[in-house]
């Protein structure tokens, strides 16, 4: 597959791809889109920022197109995750009056989410654990679900909604069509995969836990107290947005305050924000309100920003496959970027096992970058 034009879907979707400035389909899209329009389960393993939200909501459309008064169910791990896909389904149905798509998040009120599911709805974008709520509440239903998607499926799992996921999957009809994407493969996924798909194909776009090539990676040797005057040199010697990276909700706070104590505009993102604090932070890191923001793994899935230059690890991740998620935020879309981590001494096992598993060495800064100078 070369051209959308080849896919010969319905004319109100093939304009709003048009309308979407979709082109040449990226390798995810071109192989993966023309196996879903064959209603075949799919196991795919793509890089982040790869556009696999289109490479399962085409089809899906489509199918919804053929059979009026089915629909489709897309499991994510985080809210932001569930706001980026809810919108690309939107923009894709933009033609399409008939489509309704609702959103089911945590952290928020359930009333809004009552009255959408009430007046109808064809596409389901939810994360597991207030999905659940729904279920239970009778509020939605899956009965007539056709197609169920899994998107960042490590993710879900690393986060530990394995049990929100079985009490869902004995919602779903036994014959459905199972799409499950995943940036990693670890071997908990592809025992999740033998469970839940049949006769899956299996599409490995670029080298398994691997990070998109376009992305430059540097490391840095410091002391955890100097990391503090580390991003301010970094700060200064960069161009273009920042995304921070720190491990717990008190270290990206107490970061986020020591940045704005030295003029640097800075958004946050972590759990314990109210879901309107975190899209207000992300709207404006987005609009480029805001050059920095600071955030804890939650933001390492559902952010899609193109102009994100630069990814720093404040801290290492805990999980070495999340290292790749974190770096995925930057070369989105075809773009280059730029990663750094900094490692203190006590992280140096953990960036031992993120090397194992890329297989590499990213490069070591060793001279740092001119000081920068607090805001006058």
């Amino acid at each position: 597959m070369k051209s959308f034009n080849e896919l010969n879907l319905h004319p109100a979707l093939a304009k709003a791809i048009t309308g979407m400035s979709f082109t040449t389909p990226t390798p995810i899209q071109a192989q993966a889109i023309p196996i879903a329009l064959k209603r075949n389960d799919i196991l795919a393993c793509a890089q982040t920022g790869s556009g696999k939200t289109a490479a399962f909501a085409i089809p899906i459309l489509s199918h919804l197109l053929e059979e009026p008064g089915s629909m489709a169910l897309v499991l994510v791990p985080t809210r932001e995750l569930s706001s980026q896909v809810t919108e690309v389904f939107r923009q894709l149905a933009l033609h399409l009056p008939m489509i309704r798509v609702v959103s089911l998040i945590g952290g928020v009120s359930m009333q809004p989410q009552l009255r959408a599911l009430s007046k109808g709805y064809h596409v389901i974008v939810a994360t597991p654990g207030r999905l659940v709520d729904h279920l239970e509440r009778k509020s939605a239903t899956l009965k007539n679900l056709k197609t169920v998607t899994l998107d960042e499926a490590d993710r879900m799992l690393d986060m530990g909604f394995a049990p929100q996921l079985k009490q869902i999957f004995r919602h779903l009809p036994e014959k459905r069509q199972t799409l499950l994407f995943s940036a990693t493969l670890p071997n908990h996924i592809q025992d999740l995969a033998r469970n839940l798909l049949v006769k899956p194909e299996r599409i490995t776009i670029g080298a398994v836990s691997s990070a998109v090539p376009t992305i430059q990676q540097a490391s840095k040797h410091v002391g955890q107290t100097e990391k503090n005057n580390t991003i301010l040199d970094e700060i200064n010697g960069r161009e273009g947005s920042i995304l921070i990276f720190g491990r717990t909700q008190r270290r990206v706070d107490r970061l986020a305050r020591y940045l704005e104590s030295y003029g640097v505009d800075t958004g946050r993102i972590h759990g314990g924000r109210t879901q309107g604090q975190r899209n207000r932070a992300l709207e404006e890191f987005k609009t480029e309100k805001t050059r920095v923001l600071v955030a804890t793994d939650i933001a390492a899935r559902g952010i899609d920003i193109d102009h994100v230059a630069h990814v720093i690890n404040y801290d290492l991740p805990q999980v070495p496959e999340d290292y790749i998620h974190r770096i995925g935020r930057t070369a989105r879309a075809g773009r280059k970027g730029e990663a750094l981590s900094l490692i203190s001494p006590e992280e140096k096992p953990l960036w031992k096992e993120i090397e194992k598993l890329l297989k590499t060495k990213p490069g070591t800064v060793v001279q740092a970058r001119q000081a920068f100078q607090p805001a006058q």
